[in-house]
């Protein structure tokens, strides 16, 4: 068995005290990591509930073998959250669960498996499904994979960059190498925080790590459960999350993209959302007040068509210029 750490398992949560314990639970009966050195580190990003005092307790309890850590990150968004956690890793492999994340028990092994077998895999996603607290609403499987549903197929698959097709920072996995190497030190996006619903910020840290040429994979062997509550179904919930998610699209759209090019390939993009909108309106527009997905999807057009001008407007694009 080597000495050194090999995977740490990332966990970065704001008030997830009572999200925790069950997750913890889960990575403390992890199976086939006998042969690697492993590690969990939880990232409390500013929580004010009692996650510290969780961890503690667990910490007492601990297997010695794959440390459990603790690190509280006063900047809120879960960008800072995750560079925290690569900084504080001392594993090759970072591998992100949400608070709201239940690994199968044989998620670490499979993940590390799946790095010796891909040198080149700068980052990788996990299989996810949802375990709704209710029903979703109907034709719900339309927008579900922005929620971190990632139901892609038996077998891996490897991202093609033309698709612009990525996956979400629940259940992936991170060379650490591949992250400093390219990721910048500032990102344009940080995560949700209060008053601010721009997201995306792990595709843009997978868009810059694409870019840089290593591989993006998708591995179903690594399977998650997403615990999906009630409230996240609700319209008041759904439309502001997919309007950050349109208004942040600018963002990774352009990562990689030529200067001298960026202005043609924002015109194709918006006359794309254009088109969209119209058809999607001469599809649904009888149906838009009860239609919830149909709305949610209305809702993304309308916020990608005006992602340049908001990011512009707001002071974003300036920090990509610096």
């Amino acid at each position: 068995m080597t000495t050194l750490t090999s995977f740490t398992v990332a966990i970065c949560t704001y008030n997830g005290a009572n999200r925790l314990p069950e997750v913890l639970e889960r990575l403390r009966t992890q199976v086939g990591t006998e042969n690697f050195r492993w590690e969990v580190i939880v990232i409390d990003n500013n929580s004010t509930d009692n996650t510290a005092k969780i961890v503690q307790e667990y910490q007492k309890n601990w297997s010695a073998t794959h440390p459990l850590l603790y690190y509280f990150e006063t900047q809120q968004g879960a960008s800072f959250a995750r560079k925290r956690a690569i900084r504080e890793s001392h594993a090759e492999l970072v591998g992100f669960i949400d608070d709201d994340n239940f690994p199968a028990s044989n998620w670490i092994s499979a993940a590390y498996a799946f790095a010796q077998k891909h040198p080149k895999a700068g980052a990788f996603g996990s299989q996810i499904s949802a375990d709704y607290e209710v029903q979703p609403p109907e034709s719900f499987e339309r927008i579900a994979p922005f929620l971190a549903i990632t139901e892609r197929g038996s077998q891996p698959l490897l991202y093609n960059p033309r698709k612009k097709l990525l996956p979400p920072s629940a259940g992936l996995v991170v060379r650490k190498k591949a992250w400093l190497e390219s990721v910048p030190n500032i990102c344009i996006l940080t995560g949700r925080v209060t008053g601010n619903m721009l997201t995306s910020e792990d595709l843009e840290v997978l868009s810059y790590i694409q870019k840089a040429g290593w591989e993006i994979w998708y591995n179903p062997a690594m399977q998650l459960s997403h615990q999906i509550p009630s409230w996240r179904l609700q319209k008041d919930y759904l439309i502001p999350f997919f309007r950050g998610i349109g208004l942040s699209r600018y963002v990774t759209r352009t990562v990689g993209v030529k200067p001298g090019i960026k202005n043609l390939v924002i015109f194709a993009y918006m006359s794309n959302d254009l088109r969209k909108i119209f058809f999607h309106l001469l599809k649904y527009r009888h149906k838009l007040r009860t239609d919830i997905v149909a709305a949610c999807e209305l809702q993304l057009m309308f916020s990608s068509l005006f992602s340049p001008i908001h990011l512009w407007k707001n002071g974003y694009l300036k920090m990509r210029e610096q």
